[in-house]
């Protein structure tokens, strides 16, 4: 059997902080929706008494000394999210992407097959065949250089970073079994 290595994001984005902890908690602490910046990781966190954390603070959450966080409760799934850490989660992955274009700016430009009928690229909500082909001829003509370029070069495709936004929510929400950009994670007892 081979283990694979846990994938662990070191920085985060708050996507909804309780000062009081959550209904249900055996203590009252302060507690932190968190997503991860790198493999979009769902996590709570215990916070600090004295830390007053926002939507969309960056927040440290790796393994050496951290300011705000006291330790990661539990890493949860997309239902265990507050509803407001729902809505907030779409606009807080969007500007996640538009910080790290490049490593997006790479599916699109070295993206290949699933399987002999299916490419990556199909698995973005809003790209078929006809978008699929367009997008594979530019990339061999030139490398895209920007979101902005892939509009310009590929004629009514969907805005790029809504599509990434779109396929990053389908697969915290478990909704397909391919995954392009956030890993799948073992739960305990498996």
């Amino acid at each position: 059997m081979t283990v694979r290595p846990i994938k662990k994001d070191d920085w985060g984005v708050v996507i909804d902080f309780l000062p009081r902890g959550r209904s249900g908690m055996q203590r009252s602490e302060p507690v932190a929706q968190v997503i991860g910046e790198r493999y979009f990781s769902l996590l709570e966190v215990i916070t600090r008494e004295n830390a007053d954390l926002k939507t969309e603070d960056r927040v440290y959450i790796g393994d050496d000394k951290r300011t705000d966080v006291k330790y990661i409760r539990k890493r949860i799934g997309y239902s265990e999210l507050t509803a407001a850490a729902k809505g907030e989660l779409g606009d807080v992955i969007e500007k996640m992407i538009g910080k790290n274009q490049t490593t997006f700016l790479n599916f699109f430009n070295r993206s290949g097959p699933v399987t002999t009928r299916l490419h990556q690229l199909e698995l973005l909500p809003g790209i078929g065949k006809k978008h699929l082909w367009a997008i594979i001829s530019e990339r061999k003509k030139k490398p895209f250089e920007s979101f902005d370029d892939i509009k310009k070069r590929v004629p009514l495709l969907p805005n790029p970073e809504k599509l990434i936004v779109r396929r990053i929510l389908y697969e915290l929400e478990d909704k397909d079994k391919y995954r392009i950009f956030v890993p799948r994670w073992e739960k305990k007892g498996r």
